[in-house]
């Protein structure tokens, strides 16, 4: 029953911005860590950004500086500000919570792609 929705992905020139939104629902959104992930073609689904119930971050080395996580657990909402774009940035970016994963959850959304290029 549960369900994450992202959305606010597009084509983008390098340098530009983009805003992600992650819908969750069927969880109690409130008590979970949650995380972005991105998936480049052919490569492996990555863990790029966390963010705790409490709001503490953490973000993989390729994206620090650049990438924003938020949360708003009162609307079941996660947020991913993603600044100075590279063309390695290009991927599907999907949202989850790490410890549903951790316990055996194979539930994906159908994730926002995310295009860099000139």
């Amino acid at each position: 029953q549960v369900q994450f929705v992202e959305s606010g992905g597009g084509l983008v020139q390098p340098g530009g911005s983009l805003r992600l939104s992650c819908a969750a629902s069927g969880i109690a959104f409130g008590i979970y860590h949650m995380g972005w992930y991105r998936q480049a073609p052919g490569k492996q689904r990555e863990l790029v950004a966390r963010i705790t119930t409490g709001g503490s971050t953490n973000y993989a080395d390729s994206v620090k500086g650049r990438f924003t996580i938020s949360r708003d657990n009162a609307k079941n909402m996660m947020y991913l500000q993603m600044n100075s774009l590279k063309p390695e940035d290009t991927a599907v970016y999907y949202c989850n919570a790490p410890s549903r994963l951790d316990y055996g959850s194979n539930y994906w959304g159908q994730g926002t792609q995310v295009t860099v290029s000139s």
